[in-house]
């Protein structure tokens, strides 16, 4: 189906079964232990023996010797694959760095072997005595020593609109600042984990991946294997933030585990192997120069983002959000790279957009200040219903405004005291911040099976995947909604490569386009139905379990009396996205207290006003954003991977030393909807809100400590080490 025109009315305008706050259907499965995750398909494949990876202890040089023989015949050791004999192996287009390293090594824990035995045990005690020795080279591992020598990355040029050096010269009020932030991982519940099974040439892999597709391609790809011949399947994933969007190491050393032992293979990355092996968000500079009249409105605004990667990775894409959230004719954004030996950066949760909103809205709150205008009002009076850059072209939907409205309406703003460090609450100094939240809607095509049986009952497949979001719930509601059908008659089968190719769960775009592929393949399915009961499709109405046209009404179950009918599709975008700026928006809005004797800092409320399309379960929705302003929450006061600048390794890689937020550390959060049907976007006018949630939030975070103390801190994460000291005295 092509959607290049704007959706009129259709089945999913009903909102029957769409819109409504279902709870989750695979809820019961996760909590009774039947939702079996990547490691735990212990009924679907015998004798199966265990990996454990032996990470490289240098991040840059090359192996010299490798002694496997105390390994291999310790207790219970099967085989120990290396990249000596592991075969030719390619490199997938999705990843820097090769996932088994050697001899060269790219970063530190890069896989240089995989023990395999009979236990997991025996395994970890036998990659112990894998004696490995280096040649250790001189790496760069500081963004802050490296960012001189950074360059433009390939095929990447600034962007300039207007004059903004004139522009800025002339400003009345101007603001000029650097910001940082850290390197992070995702840290997801389950770790990265994979079986495998050979059955001649033929593999498949149980995995943890959130995007089958480009598992499978790239799979195939570095072991050399026709598409064919692999399989993917990934029913159910412990969270991903963008982490398990690739192929990682964990699938591809199963892969060879099992082929050497011609026995089934698990591996599991350790939770500490995990920050090094796989990806993380890498840390940014970034440098804003924001200037305004007499009257606020912004005349020039420059941003540019420095970040760090291996050789041939790509860059933290900081500055998208600022070319297009605030109005202002003159405009200068640019990424630099620079090259670092440290693991492999890629996406994270809203990748771009959350680090860059982290500095940008900073800026934003400073600029305001200087110009004696309340923040949420700076903001209102500097929105753009355009593209700043091409003022023909419009935002689709564009609520920004009152999101802020609501927000500061709901939250209590007007009780905020401007000046800094004036309310407390005993010993607590208490202040409120906000932050505007930006996402630009993506669009990808994405594709689904439906089968009608005779029982009239209905199954969708799609190798869509859920990360804990909702996928199956909505696809359901989906394909409910559009055949007439009750969600108890629709089964939900997600996360195969034999599926129908779908968006994937990433960027904020799975729910808009999976459910908009699964509307696709129901279209041509009700036609088939009509087709086979003698109605005409265009003019019938599906209800009930029921095809109806006037008086006259049948059983959807009689069309599949003779046999399963089964209809395919695949929804593919037109141009509409080049027509329209298709974004999301939030207002973010919190209130903390910093103790004034330790400057310990406390969120105490958190809200989020949200346009982002139609939401298709305000329930699943509601805990995407406050998953989200949890982790933003994380992201402002605590998670940042100390580097080891002489070594190139991050120091607290494992949930011990890296922190992230606990049930003590959340506060009251509130998520409102507005109400932002987007015809635009889908045939379901719904847009995506996973990432949205935490774009700004970590900023709002930051303006609040800002309020409550009047020290404001530019580096991220917001430690009191930074700020202890000016805070006011304690009385």
């Amino acid at each position: 189906m092509k959607f290049d025109k704007p959706a009129g009315q259709n089945p999913i305008d009903n909102l029957t079964v769409v819109g409504q706050p279902h709870d989750r259907i695979d809820g019961p499965l996760k909590t009774t232990g039947r939702a079996h995750y990547a490691y735990e398909w212990h009924d679907l494949a015998d004798n199966v023996a265990y990996g454990y990876v032996v990470g490289a202890a240098i991040a840059k040089g090359r192996i010299t010797a490798m002694d496997i023989e105390a390994a291999k015949t310790a207790p219970g050791v099967l085989t120990v694959v290396t990249a000596g004999n592991a075969g030719p192996l390619g490199k997938g287009s999705k990843n820097t760095a090769r996932l088994l390293g050697g001899p060269v090594i790219e970063h530190y824990h890069q896989a240089v072997a995989l023990v395999v035995a009979e236990t997991f045990e025996q395994a970890r005690a036998a990659a112990a005595l894998v004696n490995v020795e280096y040649r250790r080279d001189t790496g760069a591992y500081s963004l802050a020593d490296e960012k001189p020598a950074a360059t433009a990355p390939e095929g990447e040029e600034d962007k300039n609109v207007g004059d903004f050096d004139a522009a800025w010269s002339t400003a009345a009020v101007k603001l000029d600042a650097t910001y940082t932030t850290p390197d992070q991982s995702h840290m997801a519940m389950e770790p990265h984990a994979s079986m495998a099974v050979w059955e001649g040439e033929k593999l498949t892999v149980w995995t943890s991946n959130q995007m089958i597709n480009w598992c499978h391609t790239d799979l195939a790809e570095t072991l050399k294997l026709p598409m064919e011949n692999v399989r993917i399947i990934s029913p159910y994933i412990g969270g991903g933030f963008g982490g398990k969007l690739f192929l990682r190491s964990d699938a591809l050393l199963a892969a060879l585990g099992a082929r050497a032992i011609k026995r089934p293979v698990k591996v599991m990355l350790p939770r500490p192997v995990i920050p090094n092996n796989t990806t993380h968000r890498p840390a940014t500079i970034q440098h804003i120069q924001i200037g305004c009249d007499s009257d606020g409105k912004i005349t020039a605004i420059a941003h540019e983002s420095c970040s760090g990667n291996l050789s041939g990775g790509a860059p933290e894409t900081a500055v998208q959000q600022t070319e297009l959230l605030y109005a202002g004719a003159n405009r200068h954004t640019a990424l630099r790279l620079a090259k670092l030996n440290l693991p492999e950066g890629n996406a994270m949760r809203a990748p771009g957009e959350a680090p860059g909103l982290m500095a940008l809205e900073i800026a934003i709150d400073e600029l305001a200040e200087k110009a004696g205008i309340d923040p949420v009002e700076f903001r209102i009076l500097n929105d753009t219903q355009v593209d700043p850059a091409n003022p023909e072209r419009r935002f689709s939907r564009r609520q920004l405004v009152e999101c802020l409205r609501t927000g500061a309406e709901h939250f209590g703003w007007k009780q905020r005291n401007a000046t800094p460090a004036q309310v407390r609450d005993g010993r607590w100094l208490i202040g409120l911040g906000v932050a505007a939240g930006f996402r630009n809607n993506l669009l990808t095509k994405s594709g689904a099976r439906v089968h009608l049986d005779g029982n009239g009952n209905v199954t969708v497949e799609t190798d869509m995947t859920d990360i804990g979001t909702g996928s199956y719930t909505i696809i359901a509601q989906t394909a409910a909604e559009m055949l007439g059908v009750p969600m108890a008659k629709i089964d939900v089968r997600l996360g195969d490569s034999r599926f129908p190719i779908s968006a994937g769960s990433g960027g904020q775009w799975g729910a808009n386009t999976s459910t908009a592929g699964v509307y696709a393949a129901c279209v041509k399915l009700r036609e088939a139905i009509a087709h086979k009961l003698g109605f005409d499709a265009a003019q019938a109405h599906f209800a009930n379990q029921e095809i109806i046209a006037g008086d006259r009404h049948i059983k959807l179950s009689e069309a599949a009396s003779d046999g399963i009918l089964t209809a395919e599709d695949t929804i593919e975008f037109g141009s509409l996205d080049k027509q329209y700026q298709q974004s999301t928006f939030a207002g973010h809005f919190v209130e903390v207290g910093v103790d004034s004797a330790t400057g310990e800092v406390r969120v105490r409320r958190m809200l989020a006003v949200c346009a982002a399309g139609r939401i298709l379960n305000p329930k699943t929705a509601r805990s995407q954003v406050i998953g989200a302003m949890t982790m933003g929450l994380g992201g402002a006061l605590m998670e940042e991977l100390a580097v080891d600048t002489r070594l190139g390794y991050f120091v607290n890689h494992d949930m011990a030393g890296y922190e992230v937020p606990v049930h003590a550390d959340v506060p009251q959060q509130e998520v409102i909807f507005l109400e932002d049907t987007d015809p635009i976007s889908s045939p379901m006018k719904a847009k995506g809100v996973g990432e949205l949630g935490l774009c700004g939030v970590s900023a709002a975070i930051a303006n609040a400590v800002y309020n409550a103390t009047g020290v404001r801190v530019r580096d991220y994460p917001v430690t009191l080490d930074k700020y202890l000291s000016a805070l006011p005295d304690v009385v």
